[in-house]
């Protein structure tokens, strides 16, 4: 585990180890190029410049959710940063002057490091479990929570 930063205020308690059981069931996991927290990008954004793209794979069990999925273009992935801390309520980003609360950033330090991401998907093979993404910005192997499809009239940016 990485140590805190300056200004960081750590919590007298890990949630980790003090959480509820939410009974999470994860449905498969992410296979990204990222096999190092330091070489993963730290947004989208970023994962995007780089153009490597990823696969998400969906275990046996959960591949029928899949049907339907293939007439949408961008999907919405729900997956737990499984290697971050959780136990940081005030953050010291290093493109900041000034510390920020937890809830306030896209950091995936958090009592329940849950992160998504808006993607394009570029292919479908529900038989087998996989859809190819055009980016992602987590380690390999992270585990994979959910998919929803991203739909323009629910999902944009209002006016």
């Amino acid at each position: 585990m990485y140590s805190a930063r300056p200004r960081e205020i750590v919590l007298p308690f890990d949630p980790a180890k003090t959480a509820n059981d939410a009974r999470l069931q994860f449905i498969g996991h992410i296979e990204s190029p990222w096999l190092k927290r330091e070489d993963c990008p730290k947004n989208l954004r970023i994962a995007r410049e780089r153009g490597e793209p990823a696969t998400v794979y969906v275990d046996e069990a959960w591949r029928q959710g899949l049907n339907g999925l293939e007439d949408y273009r961008h999907i919405i992935l729900l997956y737990w940063m499984h290697e971050a801390r959780r136990d940081i309520i005030l953050q010291q980003p290093r493109h900041s002057l000034e510390p920020s609360g937890t809830f306030a950033l896209r950091s995936p330090v958090r009592p329940n490091p849950i992160a998504l991401a808006t993607v394009e998907l570029t292919g479908l093979d529900a038989e087998n479990g996989f859809l190819h993404i055009d980016a992602i910005d987590c380690l390999n192997g992270t585990p994979l929570i959910d998919i929803k499809p991203w739909i323009a009239t629910i999902d944009g940016a209002g006016t």
